[in-house]
């Protein structure tokens, strides 16, 4: 230490030698601003997004409302707006209902809705219950809210799944799953159990583009592309029974999933890691096992079951089977005209399957990164979500300010005040200028940490 005069007693001050100064060339007593620059990537899209998920809540529930006031008070709109919430294309003398191109209003319906409920419950739900249960942090409590989402999702359509499979005449019967082809007309319970899974992935997709991206994003991209994918198909060629069933296999992974994770983040260590045992069982045995029997069945059971050829007309007047035409024209009539041409063949089958197999193929991916997680559970660590729980590390440029000198004496400095005051790791002020703000880092930005022995 050095003494400002021979006669008064030393007054300790952070002073750092010439040879001291860090890589940028400022001293331990000079106050570094930085201030958060755009990301290269941020463009008009990204702007789209952020302004959609702030907004989410108003637009779906103003859009809802809307529907519903033109619904009540412009009766000659009602054959228009009554499409949006309800199942089209009755047949009165099944008692059945038969696919339409209206379906894509309800299942739009359905994904506002969705998007909808899902904002708002975990806004003024989920996530003041997360803070309730001593999550106080932003982040953490919003991975509650969306693990607490898909587990009350799951719940309630779980159940129904299982439903219509119990009662279904293809229980345990792979080969059930295709005769009759081509059933164009499906009960209202099977119908609306399709839209509404079909619509929560469409959403699922929507979910991915404007939150904050994951480690697994492109996989769970193009999971949740082939889903839905699958859904449009299996709907269209009139083979909801193994869709539905596929459908009710996914969700049986997210009744102890997502559940496992709350419980994590609530700290509940021991809980956490007996539910992740169970989805681990869960999802070999739905999603490797169950569904490969299923893939097996396509490929062995459908050449059996049923006859290559086209059929034309509804239920009523259906006819066939004709020859398969040699173009390809008729694979894509069943999106276009829900009565017109439907062909099967060997080609439709194996895109089918190929398609299944991709999906395998991720789910595989997510299956080494679990097992992963079990060897260190039994290595006596705890159930970390390696697959998708944290987001990929955000590149952020920092722009550093000119420096503002001043010489201030050790006893001074209250690093756990600035820490206070700042409010985290990193303090916004209204101007967009931000501070660095751990003990750690200021000291690492003043070169204290390495270079404490400059002391003086």
């Amino acid at each position: 230490m050095d003494n400002n005069d021979s006669n008064t007693p030393a007054t300790p001050s952070l002073r750092l030698s010439p040879q001291s100064r860090g890589s940028n060339g400022l001293t331990a007593n000079e106050k570094i601003l930085v201030r958060k620059l755009k990301k290269n990537e941020d463009g008009v899209f990204k702007t789209l997004g952020d302004w959609f998920f702030e907004n989410q809540i108003g637009l779906s529930f103003n859009l809802i409302a809307l529907l519903f006031l033109s619904h009540i008070f412009i009766p000659k709109s009602r054959i228009h707006t009554s499409k949006f919430f309800k199942l089209s294309e009755y047949n009165a003398t099944t008692g059945k209902y038969v696919s339409s191109s209206d379906d894509l209003c309800f299942i739009s319906f359905c994904v506002v809705l969705i998007t909808g409920l899902r904002a708002a419950c975990m806004e003024y739900v989920l996530v003041p219950l997360a803070n309730l249960w001593g999550i106080p942090k932003k982040k953490l409590a919003t991975r509650f809210a969306e693990q607490a989402w898909l587990w009350i999702y799951a719940n309630t359509v779980w159940p129904i799944g299982l439903y219509i499979y119990y009662n279904s005449p293809y229980f345990f019967k792979m080969d059930g799953l295709w005769t009759n082809w081509p059933d164009r007309e499906l009960d209202g319970l099977l119908k609306a159990y399709v839209m509404v899974q079909w619509s929560f992935w469409i959403q699922q997709i929507l979910v991915v583009h404007i939150e904050d991206r994951r480690k697994d994003h492109w996989q769970m991209l193009t999971h949740h592309f082939v889903t839905v994918t699958l859904i449009s198909a299996s709907y269209a060629y009139h083979q909801s029974r193994v869709g539905s069933l596929i459908l009710w296999l996914m969700d049986v992974v997210d009744l102890s999933f997502p559940l496992a994770k709350c419980l994590k983040y609530l700290g509940f260590t021991t809980i956490c890691d007996i539910l992740f045992g169970i989805f681990t069982v869960s999802f070999f045995v739905a999603r490797h096992v169950i569904f490969l029997t299923i893939c097996w069945s396509i490929y062995a059971d459908i050449p059996r079951v049923i006859t290559s050829g086209c059929y034309i007309g509804n239920m009523n007047n259906l006819s066939g089977p004709y020859a398969v035409p040699d173009d390809w024209s008729h694979v894509f009539q069943p999106f276009l005209n829900p009565e017109g041409i439907v062909c099967w063949n060997d080609n439709i089958k194996n895109a089918f399957l190929g398609t299944l197999l991709v999906l395998q193929v991720i789910t595989a991916i997510w299956f080494v990164a679990i097992v992963r997680v079990v060897i260190r559970v039994l290595r006596g660590g705890s159930a970390e979500d390696i697959r998708s729980d944290d987001e990929c590390e955000e590149e952020i440029e920092y722009e550093e300010l000119p420096p503002l000198e001043e010489e201030v004496g050790v006893e001074e400095i209250n690093l756990l005040g600035w820490e206070r005051r700042s409010g985290g790791k990193r303090g916004a002020s209204a101007s967009g200028v931000t501070f660095s703000s751990t003990r750690k880092e200021l000291l690492n930005r003043v070169g204290c940490e390495k270079q404490i022995d400059g002391l003086e």
